[in-house]
């Protein structure tokens, strides 16, 4: 007799690489990819081997299914409402988002459907983000009594001051249109041109050097946590060695003498 097969258990997070792009999924569409434990885990493996890898120049992260994705798994973090499970998948899902930062390809949210609470969270701690007309965004946590601290990080560094707190307090959906003008994206295009934006955005970023597109990243995030004096301290410095390093020496060359750059990239 035949042992019964083994079901098939599909990855929460896939990864499909082409052009030097990397497109990280989510993938639980029946729900419309609410973020679990076990898609944090394996969010955060697939971000750490993303940013070790030299063949990837941009990163795509996008959702399965119907939309971008609502935030956590409440069902999960209903049956485990205990300190150690509630404190450690909260403070998994801060590493996440300080990875998305910290790895040196710039990334770009692929969003359709909805992104709510930490859905929202993943798009503001994109550094770019293209969205779909139809697309609708909230920190809707405090309609069932849960403040969205952790989105408001990401959240309040995107938008201004006052759009942030009414979103967090009041947990209301923004469209689209309303978000591109509040500067939580970056591109909103019909929903059968996404890919196309999104290529095209990325497409945009691939033909500069590797090194200043993730020297350019680091120095943009670590100048927006200091006072101005700090700021340009800090910016004065990293010109400096940008300018005196070889992809400046051979772009600032070329630009002289009117020709094309030769970099390594």
């Amino acid at each position: 007799m035949n042992a019964p097969l083994e079901p098939i258990v599909e990855p929460m997070v896939l990864r499909a690489d082409g052009g030097g792009i990397a497109t990280l999924t989510m993938n639980r569409p029946a729900q419309f990819n609410a973020i679990s434990g076990a898609m944090l885990t394996q969010l955060q493996a697939a971000l750490d081997a993303v940013g070790n890898d030299p063949a990837v120049r941009v990163v795509v992260i996008g959702g399965a299914g119907r939309a971008f994705c609502p935030g956590h798994d409440l069902k999960e973090m209903l049956a485990n409402s205990t300190e150690d499970f509630i404190g450690g998948l909260f403070r998994r899902c801060c590493n996440v988002m300080l990875t998305m930062q910290r790895i040196p390809q710039p990334i770009i949210a692929r969003v359709h459907g909805i992104a709510t609470a930490a859905g929202c969270q993943i798009v503001a701690g994109c550094d770019l983000a293209v969205a779909e007309e139809g697309a609708r965004f909230a920190t809707s946590g405090v309609n069932f009594g849960l403040f969205c601290a952790t989105p408001g990080v990401a959240v309040s560094r995107n938008v201004s001051q006052k759009r942030a707190f009414e979103m967090l307090m009041t947990g209301e959906f923004i469209d689209a249109r309303t978000a591109l003008d509040w500067g939580l994206v970056n591109r909103v295009v019909p929903p059968a041109d996404l890919d196309a934006a999104v290529a095209a955005l990325a497409g945009q970023m691939m033909d500069k050097p590797r090194a200043v597109i993730a020297a350019g990243k680091r120095f943009f995030y670590d100048q927006l946590e200091r006072n101005l004096e700090r700021a340009y301290e800090l910016a004065s410095d990293v010109i400096t060695r940008n300018m005196l390093g070889e992809d400046a020496q051979e772009g600032v060359g070329a630009f002289v003498e009117k020709r094309k750059p030769r970099w390594d990239l």
